[in-house]
């Protein structure tokens, strides 16, 4: 039986670093409503929804960065990731490299700060940092979030809230004077911006509620406290369930109670696949088992989000 090869230092970093096939569409997702809303509301502005959608990447990349430095610096035998352990010990990856990789990422997203700053006037200052405290927080600085199993709230508000009312600001603010910039912000600011986003915050705490089951093992030997380890497998089944449920039901509300078009009900049609989704949450709990859904759960939350996109705008 042949060995298999270790990655490449390209597939080290895209495969097992940037996971472009969980970064993207959890990126992209806020973004593409905020971007629905926008035409919805005649305040469409392409150029500060793409910078939106550029700086969003980079910093959750930047927290996924921080999240594997953290595992290899703080638990190195804790076999969570091994190729990555596998590469620091040949030397095809680095804790300095890795370090830099956070520096760049943020140092990247902060180079759309000047552009941001010129149409959408200074909030954004205020919004890159908290986008990437939030980013940070999950596993580093005094109290990392996800240590602590209080990171199912913070994704919810950071995907489904945070993030989407983020994007809508920068677009609806380069239609107005840079001077009125924050009454804009705190007192004109329409409060549906803060809540077509809900449903992309359930499906994003999904995407965690996976990871946390499928590393529960992993968890457990650093010390942390994620549901599956504080209140059991089952708990977090039954709160998946809740999200999905939530996620479905939003769009009746938004039609309901916020006067949006029944277009808005368009994200229904994924249904299907996230009652499959749901199943094998139900059936599974073994770690390469569970991997793979990681991925399919982004590829939900990222068409959910193009059709609510399209719904609203229409």
């Amino acid at each position: 039986m042949c060995d298999v090869p270790p990655p490449s230092r390209r597939d080290l970093w895209i495969h097992w670093l940037i996971y472009p096939g969980h970064s993207l569409p959890t990126a992209a997702a806020p973004v593409l409503v905020a971007i629905g809303l926008a035409i919805h509301d005649h305040v469409f502005a392409l150029m500060p929804a793409v910078m939106a959608f550029i700086a969003s990447w980079l910093i959750h990349i930047g927290g996924l960065f921080t999240d594997n430095y953290q595992l290899v610096v703080l638990h190195p035998k804790v076999q969570e990731h091994p190729e990555l352990l596998e590469a620091l010990k040949s030397g095809r990856l680095t804790h300095n490299g890795m370090r830099w990789a956070i520096f760049a990422c943020f140092a990247l997203a902060t180079l759309t700060g000047p552009y941001l700053l010129h149409v959408a006037g200074t909030p954004v200052i205020a919004i890159g940092i908290l986008g990437m405290a939030g980013s940070v927080i999950y596993s580093a600085g005094p109290f990392p979030f996800g240590k602590y199993g209080i990171s199912d709230i913070h994704f919810f508000v950071m995907f489904g809230i945070f993030a989407p009312a983020a994007a809508y600001y920068v677009q609806i603010a380069s239609h107005h004077e840079l001077t009125s910039a924050w009454r804009l912000l705190l007192h004109d600011f329409p409060l549906r911006a803060f809540v077509v986003g809900l449903p992309l915050g359930a499906l994003a705490v999904n995407i965690l509620i996976i990871d946390d089951m499928r590393d529960r093992h992993f968890d457990a030997e650093k010390g942390w406290h994620t549901g599956p380890i504080r209140f059991g497998i089952r708990w977090s089944r039954l709160e998946y369930a809740a999200m999905v449920a939530l996620a479905y039901l939003i769009p009746f509300w938004l039609w309901l109670r916020w006067g949006l078009a029944p277009w808005v009900l368009l994200p229904l049609l994924t249904f299907p696949v996230a009652w499959a989704i749901t199943r094998r949450v139900w059936a599974e709990d073994d770690h390469d088992r569970l991997l793979p859904l990681t991925p399919i759960a982004a590829l939900l939350c990222l068409g959910y989000s193009i059709l609510l996109a399209v719904g609203i705008a229409l």
